[in-house]
């Protein structure tokens, strides 16, 4: 018996050590073969260019010609660098400009303060705030208000309204009051994500007084501000409408082997405890430049040296954009060590949220199933800070089956972009006009749809920029599908270990070196370290009161009177192009080995047969629940009681959620009109909108449960002529043209119209 369980125990350690292999080894060849892909493309750019150079040289006959060329290029050149230190300055004394006046939201909009967060009973740093619409612009007090939450991650509030082609911009552009949740540079003394919560709480209380005869609001979360509205959701569900989570980070233990390192980051760190030490260090505050400096070491090549460069390549048209950005870029905000340490126990290291074992407040359990308003998740495969696997696999952790999903009467949809970035997702023009442009529309509809768990596809049909038209459609998916366009999760079992050494050590820290440090330091101290960090440094170092900065700038006044933009490129500019390309190429390559260390040395610790072994008791999936195990439930057996009830309302209902269950895909322009049908006919503009929703949920229920009975029974919801008629009428109008169903989809209505007479 000995041997035996030995034999097995040792099977097992080589198991597992093959599997932390193949992690190894897919980590290195996806890695690799991103790394080869990206070399040839940058090879393709450079051939391009260099061929762009020899063609110039063409026009240049004699050396007169050259030193002409070589003269306007060192005066284009020069004019240029002087003017891009004038750009610095004006960016660093908007800097302490922007601190002087506490870091207001950089939103382009006006806007009032409708409620302060820091006079409420459990008071916080955060605000509401009510965007005033631009003239020419009008909006309708009866319209479904917006609440945009920005992300507070080291920056400042106002990404959401940055530009006019933004989520603002959009709501507004509907029509729609739209009110944005700010927040002030430093939080209040014992501040708690909970008074937070329980602040947006308020917040939304205060909108649905001043819309009364409105809809719940809608929620949109950006980043951070997802898994925060996620929460509120959660815990106040009677006052939310659908949420919208973009780029939000839910389930932090996913992401894709071989590229997206920055989930590694708490395992090779020592989980929890750097932050709480610095937290200490900050007299109980943590510095959100950290963040932020995180986040640039992502993409150093970019944010070192590549947006400097295209200010000084393109200092005539780039100035006001590098400014604008820069303004909320080095704004920095901070936390108490009380809310950055459940972020960390709850999220980031012991992602508790999407496993549902996380806790508000004690006694507070924050459960996601409990959210009954639609969700629509947005992420992007170019997004390198929340990757598709964290926006979308916390849906596989909390639902046992997408039937799940439908039983709870809840609707998800999941969109996905091929290459914008983070930023991108809130900030990108052109993502303002497709994507949230569309989630807008579909936000009006999504609740006429029947529960369940969409993919929604938008396909542009016509037009280009803002007059583009789009058909949006929504593919039925099961938990299985959407998982197999995340990467394989068998790598998260090392992320387990993390989780448990974290804890360990932030018991052992709260017990020795934490409460000594909190007795040793002072505001004044932490002020003046948070003074020295090099991001604070470097965004101040060009200020007017650095006095290297006043020959630069009487510089840039005396070219400025004269300064004309450089149209015709010489030599020299290309050669300069190419060399710019050369230092990014450069600044890439130590990034790709900086990963490549960090994922590597992470895999080899954490995901060994004695880390994994660790991490066991905090590693978990959960099982699905059998189908006759389902049927059997008390809400499936009450619906199924209503089979033969509902009269030609239930009817109607019943036949659009079979005919949309004989094809993978709804269109946007049936939902619609189903919608419309629903809010605008009879007998359904009578009924609450919660009525509606029971309604629907019920027949999508006996639609998967017991379809054959359900459709059986329909000549018994019609007995009447007047209710055929009806029924039919509204039917046609939603189902549009015969011609363009799917064959199972005219079979069934084929059917249908022979059992009901309506032939």
């Amino acid at each position: 018996m000995q041997v035996e369980l030995f034999s097995k125990r040792t099977a097992q350690y080589f198991e597992a050590l093959a599997e932390q292999n193949k992690f190894l080894q897919v980590a290195n060849s996806r890695r690799n073969t991103r790394l080869m892909q990206d070399f040839q493309q940058k090879q393709t750019k450079t051939k391009s260019k260099t061929q762009v150079l020899a063609d110039s040289w063409k026009n240049y006959e004699t050396p007169k010609d050259v030193f002409e060329a070589w003269t306007q290029y060192v005066k284009d050149s020069g004019e240029r660098a002087i003017l891009t230190m004038d750009a610095l300055r004006e960016s660093s004394d908007t800097f302490y400009d922007h601190q002087a006046k506490g870091c207001p939201p950089v939103l382009i909009y006006d806007y009032e303060v409708i409620v302060e967060g820091r006079n409420l009973p459990r008071p916080c740093n955060y605000m509401l705030l009510k965007i005033i619409p631009p003239d020419g612009v009008e909006v309708f007090d009866w319209k479904r208000p917006y609440v945009i939450i920005d992300p507070r991650a080291g920056h400042g509030a106002g990404i959401g309204g940055f530009k006019d082609d933004s989520q603002v911009g959009v709501a507004l552009r509907g029509g729609h009051p739209v009110y944005f949740v700010a927040f002030h540079p430093m939080p209040e003394p014992e501040q708690e994500l909970a008074h937070v919560t329980h602040a947006e709480a308020t917040f939304l209380r205060e909108i649905i007084s001043r819309h009364p005869e409105s809809p719940k609001p809608i929620v949109i979360g950006n980043c951070q501000g997802g898994w925060a509205a996620a929460i509120l959701a959660a815990v106040y569900p009677e006052l939310v409408g659908p949420i919208v989570l973009n780029g939000a980070p839910m389930s932090y233990w996913s992401g894709k082997m071989g590229q997206d390192p920055m989930r590694y980051s708490a395992g090779l760190s020592g989980g929890i405890v750097p932050a709480l030490l610095s937290a200490d260090l900050g007299n109980g505050v943590f510095d959100g430049a950290n963040l932020v400096q995180n986040f640039e070491m992502l993409n150093p090549g970019r944010n070192w040296f590549r947006k400097y460069y295209d200010l000084y390549s393109n200092i005539d048209s780039a100035e006001k954009r590098y400014l604008d950005f820069q303004k909320w870029w080095g704004g920095y905000y901070y936390m108490t060590e009380a809310e950055f340490r459940w972020i960390l126990d709850n999220l980031f290291i012991g992602n508790k949220l999407a496993k549902n074992e996380a806790f508000l407040e004690p006694g507070r359990p924050i459960d996601l199933k409990t959210i009954k308003s639609p969700i629509i998740v947005f992420s992007s495969f170019g997004d390198n800070i929340t990757p598709p696997d964290q926006a979308l696999n916390w849906i596989a952790d909390t639902y046992t089956d997408e039937a799940e999903i439908e039983i709870l009467g809840q609707r998800i949809l999941y969109m996905l972009h091929e290459d914008v970035g983070h930023l991108g997702i809130f900030v990108s023009s052109s993502v303002a006009r497709r994507e949230h442009a569309q989630v807008a529309s579909t936000l009006k509809t999504i609740e006429a749809m029947p529960p369940g768990l969409y993919k929604m596809q938008i396909v542009k049909k016509k037009g280009k920029g803002s007059d583009a038209k789009f058909t949006v459609s929504f593919a039925r998916k099961t938990i299985d599908e959407m998982l197999k366009e995340t990467d394989t999760r068998t790598d998260e079992k090392a992320f387990a270990g993390v989780a448990r050494f974290s804890e360990s050590m932030e018991d052992i820290y709260d017990s020795t070196v934490g409460p000594l440090l909190k007795t040793m330091t002072s505001k004044q101290v932490a002020d003046k370290t948070r003074g020295m960090h090099p991001m604070r440094l470097a965004n101040g170092a060009f200020a007017s009161t650095n006095p290297f900065m006043f020959a630069p700038s009487m510089a840039a006044a005396s070219i400025k009177q004269n300064h004309k933009p450089n149209q015709a490129k010489t030599p020299f500019h290309y050669w300069e192009d190419m060399l710019a390309d050369s230092v990014e190429y450069g600044w890439d390559a130590l990034k790709d080995w900086r990963e490549a260390f960090i994922e590597n040395s992470f895999l080899t610790f954490w995901a060994s047969p004695a880390a994994v072994e660790y991490g066991k008791a905090l590693s978990f999936r959960r099982p699905k629940v059998p189908m006759q195990d389902l049927h059997s439930l008390t809400s499936i057996q009450n619906a199924l009681k209503k089979i033969e009830k509902g009269g030609v309302a239930a009817a109607i209902v019943r036949i659009v959620l079979m005919i949309a269950d004989t094809r993978t895909e709804v269109r946007g322009e049936k939902l619609e009109r189903f919608n419309e049908v629903l809010t605008t006919w009879a007998p359904f503009k009578s009924m609450e909108p919660k009525e509606r929703n029971f309604l629907i949920h019920d027949q999508t229920l006996i639609a998967r449960f017991e379809m054959e009975a359900g459709y059986n029974a329909l000549p018994i919801l019609l007995r009447s002529e007047k209710d055929k008629t009806y029924a039919y009428k509204a039917l046609t109008y939603i189902i549009g043209k015969e011609d363009d169903m799917a064959p199972t989809s005219l079979g069934l209505w084929g059917s249908l119209k022979s059992m009901l007479n309506w032939n």
